[in-house]
Formats: structure tokens, C-alpha cells, sequence
């Protein structure tokens, strides 16, 4: 008599939609085995998908088989063969498995003799069908929420500051939680001053409240739809892109992209060597002799540090730091701009001032405009309550809505600033030392410096005996100033 073990495989969603129940699959494998004279040596039981055999049930049953040699059963009987797989590579892989170790798998309703040739085409069929289903009703769904994005539904779980909630209709949405929300505002605040650590705001945020764990809050302060967006991602043809949420937004997109800003750049950033402002020029020497670049380190004195500039080959060219950078600032105030490129200068200047600011303008007239339309709106909805024509409880919750946002965009209002107003106010302050070239370079740091460098001399600088040779300064710099 053939021994055989039963293969039951149920999932939720087949439980409630097709009838295949644990109790149903028992019952028809045990008839079975009674009516062919089979005997049952044991049951597995999986919940579990089928779309790998890395299920808990299936590996044990593994085990054992490999384990015992000589109480093998010959059959592992199923009802159909999507309760055995539903990926057909894997599926023939275990089927040959199974064989190697004296087991035949076998589906009773979907009965096939392997042995012959033409039922491996039934065989490929029957693995297939549920596979393809899979697939289509994986596509279905990732179609169905791509669209639900695309009409500005959130499609997941409500993000930290907001709540899942749902109409009289049964239909989803997410809502402002409002604790939740004030800590999240909170967060992007100090994030877009860029005077703290991101992790050193999250641990803040943690004491104050928030519902949320540390790898989630990174992506949550890149998810926009805090300003009442939503992502959709790129999908074949179609480009990346943002629609309009149906949720109320808890903060404003200008304070979204400046966090964004503040984030891309911490994660760019890279660790640059600095020069100390005492060896401002390394890297800009030519030696004399060999023609390498002088490099720049410190010596110790007797008392403290001197530096210099030296090269690097066995040439010995040394010269002492301190000298060779008064050496160029005594070169710079050599230069004297000639007679009507201040006010050229000047008007330059602020015509790129005045474009700069043309996108602070129309920020700052958007936001009012949208200001201006909740105000509006404010007030017809109080007309219409006067005139009998809205109720108590809708005028209410119109009045809250517009409150919020009128705060929300008065806030947004008040923290637009003009950048290029610190601009304008060093114009004014040093218009008399405008194109001073000595003047601009005793003030810079030394990044500022080192650029201002590479502006003027594009090639390298040659120093010798106390002075520069400055054949390689650019034309236009001959042009302005009297050389």
C-alpha cells in the first residue's frame, strides 16, 4: 500500500474568495487517499504564499524527508498544483528535488503522469495559470494606486501627522492629527535653519512626542506630502512627478523645498582640506627652479610656528610665508581701476541684483494672492451664513480651514526674506571701495581668498626675490586696472 504525505496550502484572501479552506482540502485529500487504498502518514499544514518554496511548513517537511531514508513516503498529494506552486521555474526545480528523494508530487483534481512527455505541456500550463494571475493582479493594483496618486489620494498608511479616517461611503482619507502635526512643523522649521544636526532634531522631536522611529523620520521629512503633495514615481515613459494632494498640507512647500535644500546639501558636503589663512597661496606657486608647485607647512620655532612655502624636490626652494602673502597684497593695491568702470561695475550689479530678486518677487506675490483668496473666501462664507443659505456647522468648519491656512500663509509670508537685501546693503556700505582689489582681499576668507586668486591669475604664480611675476593675469583684468 502506498504511504503519502498531504500538502494543505490556504492564503486569506483564496480562503474568502474561493472556498479553499483547510477543512475542505482535508476532507477531499482523505477521501481520496481512502478510495485509492493510500495511506496518510502525516498532514502539513501551510499558511503561507506560494510564490517561493521558502515556506516554514514546506522546509520542515524537507528535512524530514532528507532525514529519513528509509520511511519515505512515495506521494505528496495536493489538490491542485497551484497549491504546490505558483512560479513555474521553482516549481520544476522541486519537482526534480522531490523525485531524487523518492517522492512523486501529485495534484488529485489536476491528475498528471509525468512520465509521459506530453503532460509536462499540461504541467507548464498548470504552473503557469496561477503565476500569471499573480502577475496581473499585482499590475491591477500597482495600476489602480499609481492612479489614486495621480487624483492626489494618499494610497498607504497615514504618514507621522496625520490619520487614516474614512467617509460615510467607505471611502479613504488622511487627516491632519493635530499633536503629531505641530511636532512634524516643528521639525522642518529647524531643519531648514540649518543650524542643527538632523539626528540632533529627531531626538528633540522623540522627546516631544513623536510617533515615530529614526529611519522613518529620514524619509519622511523628504516625502512632500507635508505641503500637500503627492510623489508618483517614474514608471516607463512617464517622468517623476508631484500632484496635488486632497489632504490639507501642514506646512508650506517654500519650507518643504528650503529643508530639501538643507539636506542636499549636508549629504554632498565632503571634507576639503582647508588652508590656515598663513599658507593662503599653496597651490597657486610655481617654483622657481623645477617648476612644481610650492606646497606650504609650519616649522617650529623656538616660541611658536612659522610657515613657509617650500618645494618638494630636492631643489630646496624656500620662501617664508608671511612675506611672500604681503609680497601680494602690496601687488594688489598696485592695482587702480581707471576712470568709469565703478559706475559700470556698479550698474551691473544690481541689473543681476534685479533678476536675482525677480523670483523673491513673485514668491512673495503668490503667497499673497493666496493669502488675499482665504480672506475672500472667509468673508463669503460669513455672507452666506447671514443669508440663511449655509448652516452653522458648515460655516464652522469653512472658517477653521480658512483660519488655518491664512496662518499657515502669514507665516510663510512673514519668513520670506529678500536675499539679495545683504547684498544691497554691502553695495552701500563700501561703494567707495568698489573693484578695490586689496581692499575686498584683506576682508575674504580664505576660501574667498583662493578664488579671487584663481579669478585674477588663471595660471600659476611665479615669486622671486620679493615680487610676483604677474605676466599671466587675465585680459580683462588689464583692461579695468592701470598694469
Amino acid at each position: 500500500m502506498n504511504a503519502a504525505y498531504l500538502y494543505i496550502r490556504v492564503s486569506t484572501d483564496e480562503q474568502a474568495d474561493k472556498g479553499y479552506s483547510q477543512r475542505n482540502q482535508d476532507e477531499v485529500l482523505r477521501r481520496y487517499c481512502q478510495l485509492q487504498g493510500i495511506t496518510v502518514e502525516n498532514v502539513i499544514y501551510e499558511d503561507h504564499s506560494a510564490k517561493t518554496f521558502n515556506r516554514p511548513a514546506w522546509q520542515q517537511m524537507l528535512a524530514v524527508l532528507k532525514k529519513n531514508k528509509r520511511n519515505r513516503p512515495g506521494l505528496i498529494l495536493f489538490t491542485k498544483w497551484d497549491r504546490f506552486s505558483r512560479n513555474a521555474g521553482d516549481a520544476y526545480q522541486m519537482i526534480g528535488q522531490l523525485r531524487a528523494l523518492g517522492a512523486e508530487p501529485q495534484a488529485i483534481e489536476q491528475p498528471l503522469d509525468l512520465s509521459v512527455p506530453e503532460n509536462k505541456m499540461m504541467l507548464a500550463f498548470y504552473l503557469a495559470a496561477p503565476e500569471v494571475e499573480n502577475d496581473r493582479r499585482a499590475l491591477n493594483i500597482f495600476h489602480g494606486m499609481r492612479r489614486a496618486k495621480k487624483e492626489g489620494r494618499w494610497t498607504s498608511s497615514a504618514p507621522a501627522g496625520y490619520a487614516n479616517k474614512s467617509y460615510e461611503d467607505g471611502r479613504k482619507y488622511i487627516a491632519i492629527n493635530q499633536s503629531q502635526a505641530e511636532i512634524m512643523s516643528w521639525a522642518f522649521k529647524e531643519i531648514a535653519t540649518g543650524k542643527y544636526p538632523v539626528e540632533q532634531i529627531y531626538k528633540k522631536a522623540k522627546n516631544k512626542g513623536l510617533a515615530c522611529g529614526r529611519n522613518n523620520f529620514w524619509n519622511l521629512i523628504r516625502n512632500p506630502i507635508y505641503c500637500g503633495k503627492i510623489s508618483i514615481q517614474a514608471y516607463k515613459d512617464e517622468p517623476m512627478q508631484l500632484a496635488t494632494g486632497q489632504h490639507e498640507a501642514i506646512i508650506t512647500e517654500d519650507l518643504f523645498n528650503k529643508v530639501q535644500i538643507v539636506l542636499n546639501g549636508r549629504k554632498r558636503q565632503k571634507i576639503h582640506m582647508v588652508n590656515p589663512s598663513e599658507i593662503v597661496l599653496r597651490g597657486y606657486l610655481k617654483c622657481p627652479k623645477c617648476t612644481r608647485m610650492l606646497t606650504g607647512s609650519p616649522s617650529k620655532g623656538s616660541r611658536a610656528y612659522y610657515y613657509y612655502y617650500h618645494c618638494s624636490s630636492s631643489c630646496g626652494v624656500r620662501f617664508n610665508a608671511d612675506k611672500v602673502n604681503r609680497a601680494l597684497l602690496t601687488e594688489l593695491c598696485r592695482y587702480k581701476v581707471q576712470q568709469g568702470f565703478t559706475g559700470l561695475f556698479k550698474k551691473v550689479v544690481q541689473d543681476v541684483l534685479k533678476f536675482r530678486s525677480f523670483i523673491f518677487q513673485n514668491q512673495h506675490q503668490l503667497t499673497s494672492k493666496q493669502l488675499e483668496d482665504q480672506q475672500t473666501r472667509l468673508e463669503r462664507a460669513k455672507d452666506l451664513l447671514l443669508a440663511g443659505d449655509l448652516d452653522g456647522d458648515d460655516y464652522r468648519n469653512i472658517k477653521r480651514e480658512a483660519e488655518n491656512k491664512i496662518n499657515n500663509l502669514n507665516a510663510a509670508l512673514t519668513a520670506i526674506d529678500d536675499p539679495m537685501q545683504p547684498v544691497h546693503r554691502a553695495l552701500k556700505k563700501y561703494e567707495k571701495e568698489l573693484l578695490n582689489l586689496a581692499f575686498f582681499y584683506q576682508k575674504a576668507t580664505v576660501e574667498q581668498k583662493r578664488k579671487l586668486i584663481c579669478l585674477l591669475f588663471p595660471g600659476n604664480l611665479k615669486y622671486t626675490d620679493s615680487y610676483f611675476d604677474i605676466d599671466n593675469t587675465r585680459d580683462v583684468l588689464r583692461i579695468v586696472y592701470n598694469i
